[in-house]
């Protein structure tokens, strides 16, 4: 009967077993693997060697580069969130009302989903260069859009922009059509416009969902790193240097893998905290 009890008390948990296995292996060990080798210097082969415990922090904390990483972080997260939302957003209100082709522009809004980073920046490349690129001949320019620091974050932050577009159209599609249409018909019958509709009755509905939406895009955007490694490779000089990037070069080209380390804790420590932070303004909110 002891035997039972226990079997029934504490046998739920046999079935999370496999997946905590895989959360191991895949996520814990490469977690920890990581803060340790943060507090070591390497050899090429990523092999702790010198303990130096928060020597790469501060290493860090002294670099002018790093915390140029940090800004033009910043900067890129807030054009590709306000961008990818506002292209998401804008799709999702006009495809959401019953019009010949609806289904073939639901498709094409929702099309860069789909698409690779790394592909979809060899084209974007293509239409950017300086000669045979279509978007100087449209617009009678003669930029060197991805080789001209004024530019070339604007470019990386764009095409990234229009890469999260097409989930961001899934999530707000979503998001509207578990409105009650009836509240519109009301409103027609008091008065108010399209415009009055959209800022009072749409945009309330869609809270819980921008909110979503919000998060996922700016951890996202934090981790963007094909489209940099095809377009400018951090340059020029190091005007579009993301701290992924950053990460990968101090990795693989300086094989300093303790700082690498050391940065991919912090940029961690960044979304954690970025995330925790809207998790308690949101729940305020709600409070109100």
């Amino acid at each position: 009967m002891k035997d039972k009890s226990l079997i029934k008390r504490f046998g739920a948990y046999g079935y999370v077993v496999p997946a905590m296995l895989v959360f191991a292996v895949f996520l814990f060990y490469p977690f920890f693997k990581t803060i340790y080798l943060s507090m070591y210097k390497t050899n090429k082969m990523g092999e702790a060697k010198l303990f130096v415990g928060l020597g790469n922090y501060i290493d860090l904390l002294t670099s002018k580069s790093f915390y140029n990483s940090i800004a033009v972080t910043v900067i890129f997260v807030l054009i590709v969130v306000t961008g990818s939302m506002l292209l998401g957003l804008i799709a999702a209100v006009l495809c959401n009302k019953t019009f010949p082709g609806i289904r073939f522009f639901s498709t094409a809004y929702a099309l860069p989903m789909a698409i690779a980073s790394s592909s979809a920046a060899m084209i974007f490349k293509i239409m950017l260069h300086p000669s045979i690129g279509i978007v100087n001949k449209l617009l009678h320019l003669d930029i060197n859009w991805i080789n001209d620091p004024k530019y070339a974050l604007v470019c990386v932050a764009v095409l990234t922009a229009w890469l999260n577009s097409g989930i961001n159209f899934l999530y707000f599609s979503a998001g509207l059509s578990n409105i009650d249409e009836s509240i519109y018909e009301r409103a027609s019958v008091d008065g108010a416009n399209e415009v009055q509709k959209f800022f009072q009755l749409t945009l309330p509905g869609l809270s819980p969902i921008m909110f979503y939406t919000l998060v996922v895009n700016i951890i996202q955007a934090f981790q963007s790193f094909g489209q940099v490694k095809v377009l400018t490779q951090g340059g020029p000089g190091e005007s579009t240097n993301l701290i992924v990037y950053s990460i990968y070069r101090d990795a693989f080209f300086n094989f300093r893998f303790g700082s690498a380390a050391a940065q991919s804790v912090i940029l961690f420590a960044l979304i954690m905290c970025l995330t925790l932070v809207m998790f308690k303004v949101e729940k305020k909110g709600v409070q109100y």
